[in-house]
């Protein structure tokens, strides 16, 4: 029995299948293109949500550290608490009538 010698050149045989379908070929790299666009666009798309969630919870930290700002603001600037301090430390009083003294300015 004889064996039939055939000399295939798989690599001129897929070149010569593909210069014959040139359209078919430019869509496969399209779609090939698109698939790798599409996976870079849901890539992107978790990173931004990931990076506005972070964002939002340090809005949320500042906003609670702002109100504590605030109330401690509106404590320490307090009418009696002020009056009680320079009362203490600084020894000052409200004037008398008598000690009161009117400028007029003209």
């Amino acid at each position: 029995m004889k064996t039939a010698t055939s000399n295939f050149n798989l690599l001129s045989f897929i070149l010569a299948d593909l210069a014959r379908h040139p359209v078919r070929v430019l869509l496969f790299l399209a779609v090939l293109v698109s698939a790798a666009l599409v996976i870079l666009s849901a890539h992107h798309n978790r990173q931004m949500s990931m990076a506005i969630e972070r964002l939002m919870q340090e809005q949320d930290r500042l906003d609670v550290e702002w109100r504590n700002l605030v109330l401690e603001q509106s404590a320490l600037a307090e009418h009696n608490r002020i009056e009680n301090l320079v009362k203490k430390q600084l020894d000052m009083h409200r004037p008398s009538p008598s000690e009161e003294i009117v400028v007029r300015m003209k």
